[in-house]
């Protein structure tokens, strides 16, 4: 069992950034990990992941705005979000796909986070 722990969000204006953390009990396993988000009445989608080869891979929505980074000594993955906007207003997910399993983004699957709110003011 994997467990992820996530820090960093809360309340901004428009046009403000934020960073979320997500650090991961073990790092051995690691395929990739990535952040997905959910507003109130709609589905977890995808936002933004990074491959154990260190490739990345974003949601339309969020191109150009968010990055997504890591350090490995730590298993920890960063989300900079940048240029926010209410829209982005969700309960951000930290995602762990663990080795030898298939990385789809578009299909929630593996560990998760527990989430954390990011609330973007207009």
């Amino acid at each position: 069992q994997v467990r992820l722990v996530e820090s960093g969000g809360g309340l901004v204006q428009a046009g403000g950034s934020l960073r979320l953390s997500c650090t991961a009990s073990e790092g051995t396993q690691i395929n990739a990990m990535g952040w997905y988000r959910q507003a109130p009445g709609t589905q977890r989608e995808f936002a933004a992941g990074i491959m154990r080869s260190g490739s990345t891979s974003y949601a339309d929505s969020v191109k150009g705005r968010f990055t997504i980074s890591r350090d490995n000594a730590k298993h920890t993955v960063y989300l900079q979000m940048n240029g926010l906007k209410s829209e982005d207003t969700a309960v951000y997910y930290c995602n762990y796909r663990r080795m030898f399993t298939p990385v789809t983004w578009s299909a929630p699957s593996g560990y998760w986070g527990q989430g954390t709110q990011v609330t973007v003011s207009s």
